[in-house]
């Protein structure tokens, strides 16, 4: 199997994750796998960060090919521009915004080509038996897409976000006539499979490609057993560990949809509440998917820079900073309540609530009413749900999490787990690896009968 899966480890976007478990679990599975992701010089200069230690949990035999990517709509470095960009930047410009618009209208083109290329080349020396390709960047699935034109070998898009629905105000996120529209319907007529991440966004899909729609399938997000060892054996809590203050945490990366205002304030007036007196709100993770997306968040969030880092102590909410993959299950661990905070509406799920199930801590909702994730957590026995985004609402759901979290049983814990145990990354990835599986039988049966 070809997999192009641009964020792949040691990249840390939110993607990612998915990624490495599609790759592991087909691996395992006994599949060769061949995955085509960024190049590291990409992750290091325009992302700003990596995460070394969860490039070391892909199973071994996955080998990681990395298509080169043009910098140009990133690089800000004049020093790094070539003679003729130098020359004339307006033209270059031009040209470039031509490409997008004439070819494909997104600036990992150059990556996709670049893909394009390497596959072919690879399938002439062993020939690939399927093409798997996860979004976004959406360029993978033109790849893909060109790749069974030029070979035959049938492919699958992954939708690990929309690609033509912008999932934060429900609508079109292109005019009528953007040539994306036309790239998706090219695309969704040729693919042997399309995967959604939940049953919201399949619908909508399926709405607007009815022809397509019975190719459709849903695999959720999941959690990863073998990156939170940490759960397996939890102790129960001391009679010093009662007594002492309540450890609310925010896991994840923050970005600039999601309402981090109203949890602020609303933990606020939550520590009014004798029993959250003294408790604090750790926020771990990064602060955007991009290096300058920090200074903007810090500033929404009302933090100030101290001697240990980024906080606002008088009111109990701390910036810890990133966390390597392999090292959240401590975080959760320490901590009692878990703040899941969301942007968007009904097409959102946000792979990380499946971490925080398997966790058993109450889970106090940040969101807009109505994200898909809400299906998930519907299961869960310690989900405080306030319903609104109003941050008193907000505040009476954090102080009733910590009361739940002060008199936990082990029997709570164990039913709340599972529940989780459900959306395993092994559970949920079996029906695509069999969707795969009778891909390439068909295309078999289907070469028999040609001859």
């Amino acid at each position: 199997m070809l997999y192009l899966s641009f964020y792949f480890p040691p990249s840390r976007a939110s993607g990612v994750y998915r990624a490495r478990a599609t790759a592991n679990y087909l691996a395992e599975h006994g599949w060769d796998v061949t995955a085509f992701a960024s190049p590291l010089s990409f992750l290091h200069r325009v992302i700003g960060s990596v995460d070394e230690q969860l490039a070391e949990t892909v199973h071994p035999s996955v080998q990681v090919e990395r298509p080169n990517i043009s910098h140009f709509a990133w690089e800000r470095d004049l020093h790094a521009y070539g003679r003729f960009r130098g020359m004339s930047p307006i033209l270059a410009r031009n040209l470039y915004n031509f490409g997008l618009k004439k070819f494909f209208p997104e600036h990992y083109l150059s990556w996709a080509l670049a893909s394009v290329r390497k596959a072919l080349r690879m399938h002439a020396r062993r020939r690939f038996d399927v093409v798997l390709a996860t979004g976004n960047p959406f360029a993978s699935f033109a790849a893909a897409w060109m790749i069974h034109k030029a070979t035959g070998v049938p492919f699958a898009v992954d939708y690990r976000d929309a690609w033509t629905l912008n999932m934060f105000t429900e609508e079109p996120g292109y005019e009528p006539g953007h040539p994306a529209w036309r790239w998706e319907r090219r695309i969704l007529r040729d693919a042997s499979a399309s995967i959604f991440v939940n049953q919201p966004l399949l619908a909508w899909y399926a709405d607007r490609y009815p022809n397509a729609a019975d190719r459709m399938m849903v695999v959720p997000n999941g959690w990863d057993p073998d990156l939170l060892t940490q759960l397996d054996a939890p102790t129960p809590p001391s009679e010093s560990d009662r007594d002492r203050p309540l450890r609310f945490s925010f896991l994840g990366t923050m970005n600039s949809t999601q309402p981090v205002e109203q949890m602020a304030e609303a933990f606020q007036i939550a520590r009014r509440h004798p029993d959250l007196a003294d408790a604090e709100l750790n926020i771990h993770g990064h602060l955007g998917y991009f290096k300058q997306g920090k200074t903007d968040l810090i500033a929404r969030l009302g933090l100030v820079e101290g001697e240990q880092g980024h906080a606002l102590p008088e009111y109990g909410i701390h910036y810890r900073g990133p966390v390597s993959k392999t090292e959240v299950g401590k975080v959760y661990q320490d901590s009692d309540v878990l703040v899941f905070l969301a942007g968007g509406a009904r097409y959102v799920t946000s792979g990380k609530i499946f971490e925080y199930m398997a966790s058993g801590s109450p889970i106090v909702s940040v969101h807009a009413p109505g994200i898909a994730a809400q299906d998930v957590l519907a299961g869960y026995p310690l989900w405080f749900n306030p319903e609104s985004l109003d941050v008193h609402d907000i505040a009476e759901s954090m102080i009733a999490a910590g009361k739940a979290a002060r008199d936990m049983s082990a029997k709570q814990r164990a039913e709340a787990r599972a529940h989780a145990d459900t959306f395993t990354r092994q559970a949920v990835t079996a029906p695509l690896e069999a969707r795969l599986r009778s891909m390439v039988r068909r295309k078999i049966e289907a070469g028999r009968i040609a001859s």
